[in-house]
């Protein structure tokens, strides 16, 4: 009996909905964030709140100095103007757009704006990274990131910030 106790509960003590993913420990990573701070399990990430306009004033500074731009929903609007779409495409760094149900599309290309462009309706992404040149000349890399089993909660958030992570150490040309 006290073994059908004990194997309920570990049985009902795993999540299917909650994935189990390594913590990075790469190199430490500095990132700009415009809007909030994300919660993350690593260390050895620096955040620095910034805005657009600090970005957009020096992109040559930002991408030696940072290691990604990460674009959160509250500033999407803003984001969206075809005066950063040149930012976007001259960063030698990787910018994320979190939680976009709209991808990079609105924010790389001009005279679209997040809210009229169309939502994608398979898009089950929870951020999209984007990278112009990425390692190639006249390539464009795009990197999309699920939940896992499309579950929203803090687990499968802190797990797509830490695959995240591993895409922008294999991206940066330092």
């Amino acid at each position: 009996m006290p073994f059908i106790i004990l194997l309920t509960f570990f049985l009902g003590a795993c999540n299917k909905d909650e994935v189990k993913s390594e913590i990075y420990s790469g190199r430490d990573l500095s990132i700009i964030v415009i809007g909030d701070i994300p919660e993350v399990r690593e260390e050895n990430i620096t955040f620095t709140q910034k805005s657009l306009e600090d970005i957009a004033g020096d992109v040559k500074k930002t991408s030696n100095e940072f290691d990604a731009v990460f674009i959160t929903p509250a500033h999407f609007s803003e984001a969206d103007d075809d005066i950063y779409v040149e930012t976007y495409q001259g960063l030698t760094i990787p910018t994320f757009f979190i939680e976009s149900l709209k991808r990079h599309l609105p924010f790389v290309n001009e005279n679209l704006t997040y809210e009229t462009a169309l939502e994608i309706e398979d898009e089950t992404s929870y951020a999209t990274g984007y990278l112009n040149g990425g390692r190639e000349q006249n390539k464009t890399d795009v990197w999309r990131y699920g939940l896992h089993n499309d579950v929203k909660n803090e687990v499968n958030i802190k797990d797509v910030y830490t695959r995240m992570f591993k895409t922008i150490s294999d991206q940066v040309h330092k």
